[in-house]
């Protein structure tokens, strides 16, 4: 039926009726949407919201990210025909998933930018849908995860990151992508204990209590010893997973504002996320995708590949 479906979807963004099921539009045309889901508003029935905050102010290097969203969700037109490979819920067929759009927001205003994330990921809370994010620099994760906190408590963060992204920083007011999560343990929202940060290879002396497996120990144990450790760490607690796209090596996603070598493969993070599955993510994003560096299109790629894991993850749950 899909040769037969391509002559005459178009535009599924806007046209489709349902909010399951592949889509069989021609990969390469028609409105842009996440996996061609619906773009609405309405978020009435929706198991998973897909949405896009295209900010990129709080940048140390390269800018260029506040595109990420647009490039991930061209990349993902060519996952929409298929479920995604190897698992086995088909989440396309059996998830109502709903592309919310990007969120709105005054460029020019950045004090205001922080508590605008945290009530756009309230909305999406608020109506059942859990929330999958594609951003932007990686700033945005600390206020998504002070929403998914006032429903959930404190989280276990589970990051995959070339950056620890806790460097001391006890003003709360800063918009910088390296001191979100020294922010969002100190405020309460990350339990530091049972969180886990997979693929560093920057220096941080003081990674506040958060377990690390960096990219070089990850490349001496494998994905699957590394997928267990992670289980363990994590336990049964509510997860936010944070894929920042240089926590892979430069090699796969040169598109990035911080590159740095020795990263991992793309088949390790595909291998170590589908092995995670059964914890308990209540959302997540993918950050640091930044077209302008991305001259062949693997970052985006990349990137959206991740959020389709993410997705596939948190629909493990729903569909289990």
């Amino acid at each position: 039926m899909a040769l037969e479906d391509a002559k005459t979807q178009v535009d599924q963004a806007f046209t489709r009726e349902t909010l399951t099921g592949p889509s069989f539009e021609n990969t390469f045309g028609g409105a842009t949407s996440f996996l061609r889901r619906r773009y609405t508003k309405d978020l009435a029935g929706a198991d998973i919201a897909v949405t896009g905050i295209p900010f990129d102010q709080g940048v140390t290097n390269r800018p260029g990210t506040r595109l990420g969203p647009r490039a991930i969700r061209e990349a993902s037109a060519l996952q929409a025909p298929d479920e995604p490979y190897g698992w086995p819920h088909a989440p396309l067929a059996n998830l109502a998933i709903v592309d919310y759009g990007d969120m709105a927001f005054d460029y020019a205003d950045v004090p205001a930018f922080p508590d605008r994330v945290t009530d756009h990921v309230r909305t999406i809370l608020a109506a059942g849908a859990a929330p999958v994010t594609l951003g932007g620099d990686h700033y945005i994760s600390f206020p998504i995860l002070k929403a998914l906190a006032e429903k959930y408590g404190p989280l276990s963060l589970l990051q995959f990151d070339a950056h620890t992204d806790t460097w001391a920083d006890d003003d709360l007011s800063r918009v910088d992508h390296g001191t979100m999560f020294y922010k969002a343990v100190k405020s309460g929202v990350v339990d530091p204990a049972r969180s886990v940060q997979v693929g560093i290879r920057t220096t941080n002396e003081d990674t506040l209590g958060v377990h690390v497996i960096d990219a070089a120990e990850v490349h001496e144990i494998g994905p699957g010893e590394t997928a267990r450790r992670i289980r363990d760490i994590l336990g049964d607690r509510p997860v936010y997973l944070s894929f920042d796209i240089d926590a892979l090596d430069p090699a796969f996603a040169p598109g990035t504002g911080t590159p740095v070598w020795g990263g991992l493969a793309n088949w390790q993070a595909a291998a170590i996320l589908r092995a995670i599955a059964g914890i308990d993510i209540k959302g997540g994003d993918v950050v640091e995708v930044s077209p302008p560096f991305d001259t062949t299109g693997a970052t985006a790629i990349a990137g959206a590949h991740v959020a389709v894991e993410i997705v596939s993850l948190i629909g493990w749950n729903l569909l289990k």
